[in-house]
């Protein structure tokens, strides 16, 4: 299938389907974009190659040559300068001209050139598909096929007919293709970064919506009850007090859920879960057997499960005399199941079954998961969680305009491809029906074209196929015999698909040896043309033939190429979305313990300090129920700050109200500010550090004395905080603190220390923590400004 040769004799048709083509190819690196350019130029120049040489055995003037030359050089230079362009805009006007040119081209040298001309219609075929919508350009299309019938009708026999004019659809598609596809590439790379920015967008308001259904009734309850409480204190001393009671204990539930959602929004790596698992396991002298599928799961299934390995690996480390540990995560059509398999296990001092499944997180059950645990009929003991996965487990970002087009281009596209292939397959047999009518050779011809497409859609096709294996190699190889063993019995009836071998090979083998594979193939295509006999003896036909399988291979390697790669860069850009959905989790998280913590912790204390002075000072009873009212107010605010990502807090306003809490819990407060401004985030930080380091000392009932200081050093600022009464005792002296999601270094539980140390080193910075030599807690945080 050579463009613009159609043999005129059995003995010179070609031995194999070989489409024409034009491709655009373009990659995200520029590097691939050079490599792109030049396969472009090398189809696109041989498409020009094989329909001028087509002309040679004609009887022209040199006129018609020139007209000829003309012709093909502006159709090609339409195809390459314009259509071919990533960068041009498809729907402009000038896109819509030029179809009047290709079609003016590709009709009217018909007149002087009869059939030999007949190919030049697919560059029209395949530009009205890229430029009018749909439910034009597929008429359009249609109608340009039964062009190219009405001129072939007009000159040849009806096999031949049907051969040109499959070779006519083949080229129109492909060309279509692989131009659609160059340009997917290129607005997925262009786009990469706006799915995250929308995923990020809906992810706060996942955040909003949380802290509504978390933080919203309750606040509003603690102001509430805290206008009740000043009503009543003209009224009812122990009405108050009941009110401010209610108030302290609404605080303190809103406090601890505050920090277990902090916890929850933390996403835990279940590819380092594993490795942590075997690795721990291995050095029990434990067999250890993982499977993992390798397929995406959604953040909130992975954090969950892999808390449940941690805490099933734990299990299993109990037990001394384990021997054997099996591992295995699969995922399934609509859930993902998690099992862990182990022997060595005393079955009378086996836990309860409600034990286990108390260590376990409680989240499985709100996924809507089940937890199993047992032995097996081999006597071993089995945990076992499935978690159901919904269409949406997450907050997914609404899909634009932009991604509704690429996603109608994208399953047009795979649609269309197996098409392509299947014109293909639908050449060789038109082809092996020119060469003979032996039934046999045809039949053995139809099966062996059929087995090889049916090995190219269900393997090499799929883009989950890892292409680059042991397991590809050896279809490879048995695509080779498939194409090449019914040599020994056709001979020269011989036809098959040897440009499906060759773009194959450029995929699945490295560099060097998928290069050296299809210069092999051409070699022996070329000398089964020529010196076997299957061009007659015809010089000219074997080269031109062989050309035109050149030209086949690359379309089949740039076709596949480029689907693999709009994939990868589609999952590239699904996964970048979903790690700044993650970062944004944990920027949510940092901010819900920090900026929230101490509003809460504050609102409890001044609950119970007004409780305690109420029936012996109304007046400052008051004054403290107006500053939780204020209070209250404030972390409504920080609400609404912690979901939309912009927080900037003031020092000043932090250092007043720090001073408050820390003298309503009778700490005496002494405190050096700075009165230089600061850049914007070097204050919110040190504001946010001064917050949850005085939470921190809240915690300590013992605390007499605090130390509050913020000053200038050398290139940067300083912000030290120093109380006492904290037990010494196993306590860290002052050292680095670490900036993951751990303890911190003050051993206070929770995560506000790591959360202060991640914030700080985002900015150049250093926090320690820890006690200092003469015994008080001593936090430090150096910024440079």
């Amino acid at each position: 299938m050579s463009p613009g040769t159609v043999p005129s004799r059995p003995e010179a048709l070609n031995a194999v389907t070989e489409p024409r083509g034009t491709s655009v190819v373009d990659r995200r690196p520029k590097l691939a974009a050079y490599l792109a350019a030049a396969m472009i130029t090398i189809v696109v120049a041989g498409f020009g190659f094989v329909l001028l040489a087509s002309l040679i055995p004609l009887a022209i003037t040199p006129f018609e040559v020139g007209y000829a030359i003309g012709a093909v050089a502006v159709l090609l230079a339409i195809q390459l300068l314009h259509y071919s362009r990533p960068s041009v805009r498809l729907d402009s006007t000038p896109s819509k001209l030029l179809l009047i040119v290709l079609a003016v081209l590709g009709y009217v040298p018909v007149l002087t050139f009869e059939s030999a001309w007949a190919a030049m219609p697919v560059f029209f075929g395949s530009a009205v598909l890229l430029v009018l919508r749909p439910r034009f350009a597929w008429p359009l299309f249609l109608l340009n096929l039964v062009g190219v019938l009405w001129i072939e009708l007009l000159y040849d026999p009806p096999l031949l007919v049907a051969y040109t004019l499959e070779g006519a659809a083949f080229y129109s598609l492909a060309f279509y293709l692989l131009t659609r596809l160059a340009r997917m590439i290129r607005e997925l790379h262009r786009a990469r970064t706006e799915l995250a920015q929308r995923a990020v967008a809906e992810q706060r308001l996942a955040f909003a919506r949380d802290l509504h259904d978390l933080l919203g009734i309750s606040l509003s309850a603690i102001a509430l009850k805290g206008e009740l409480a000043r009503r009543l204190l003209r009224k009812s001393s122990e009405q108050a007090q009941a009110a401010l009671a209610e108030m302290t204990a609404t605080a303190q539930r809103t406090l601890a859920d505050v920090r277990a959602v902090s916890r929850g929004y933390r996403e835990l790596s279940l590819e380092k879960e594993f490795r942590t698992a075997q690795s721990l396991l291995t050095a029990s002298d434990i067999a250890v057997r993982v499977h993992v599928d390798q397929a995406e799961l959604p953040v909130q299934a992975r954090t969950l499960l892999a808390k449940v390995l941690r805490e099933g690996v734990t299990n299993v480390l109990r037990h001394s005399d384990v021997e054997h540990c099996e591992i295995d995560v699969r995922r399934r059509r609509d859930g993902v199941s998690l099992v862990i398999v182990n022997d060595g296990v005393d079955l009378e001092q086996l836990p309860a079954g409600s034990e286990l499944l108390a260590r376990l997180p409680d989240e499985v059950a709100a996924l809507g998961g089940t937890v199993t645990t047992g032995t097996g009929d081999d006597g071993r003991f089995r945990l076992r969680v499935e978690l159901p996965l919904p269409d949406q487990v997450e907050p997914v970002a609404a899909a634009s305009e932009a991604d509704e087009q690429a996603f109608a281009e994208s399953r047009r596209i795979r649609v269309l491809l197996p098409v392509v292939f299947g014109l293909l397959g639908v050449a060789a047999v038109l082809h092996v029906l020119l060469l003979t009518t032996n039934v046999w050779h045809i039949a053995m011809v139809v099966g062996s074209v059929a087995a090889l497409l049916t090995l190219q859609f269900a393997y090499f096709n799929r883009p989950t196929t890892r292409l680059r294996s042991g397991q590809s190699i050896a279809m490879l190889f048995v695509q080779a015999c498939l194409i090449y063993l019914p040599l020994l019995p056709l001979q020269h009836d011989w036809v098959s698909l040897p440009p499906l071998l060759m773009g194959c090979g450029l995929l699945v083998l490295p560099p060097v040896a998928g290069w050296l594979l299809f210069a092999a193939n051409t070699g022996v295509y070329l000398w089964l043309q020529y010196i076997a006999g299957q061009a007659g003896q015809d010089t000219w036909y074997a080269i031109l033939f062989s050309t035109g399988t050149v030209m086949t291979a690359l379309i089949v390697f740039g076709m596949l190429w480029l689907v693999r790669l709009a994939a990868e860069l589609d999952h590239s850009r699904r996964r970048l979305a979903d790690m700044a959905v993650a970062e944004e989790r944990l920027r949510f998280a940092r901010d819900l313990h920090d900026l929230l913590g101490m509003s809460l912790s504050a609102i409890a204390l001044k609950s119970e300090l007004t409780a305690r002075v109420l029936p012996l000072d109304r007046a400052r009873a008051t004054e403290e129920l107006q500053e939780i009212l204020g209070l209250t107010r404030q972390a409504l605010a920080d609400v609404r700050s912690v979901a939309s990502g912009y927080r900037e807090l003031s020092l000043d306003s932090e250092s007043k109200s720090a001073r408050s809490v820390l003298a309503a819990a009778d700490v005496h407060v002494r405190m050096e500010m700075l009165q230089d401004e600061l850049p914007a985030p070097v204050r919110t930080v040190l504001a946010v550090v001064l917050r949850e380091g005085v939470t921190n000392v809240l915690r300590h009932s013992s605390v007499e004395t605090c130390e509050i200081a913020v000053r200038r050093m050398d290139g940067g600022v300083t912000l030290e905080i120093v109380n006492d009464g904290v037990d010494g005792a196993g306590r860290p002296a002052a050292k680095p603190a670490s900036n993951g999601n751990g303890q911190s270094g003050g051993g206070s539980s929770g995560s506000g220390i790591g959360n202060l140390a991640h914030r700080v080193s985002d900015l150049g910075g250093e926090l320690t923590a820890g006690v200092a030599d003469d015994g008080r807690f001593r936090l430090r945080a150096v910024v440079p400004v």
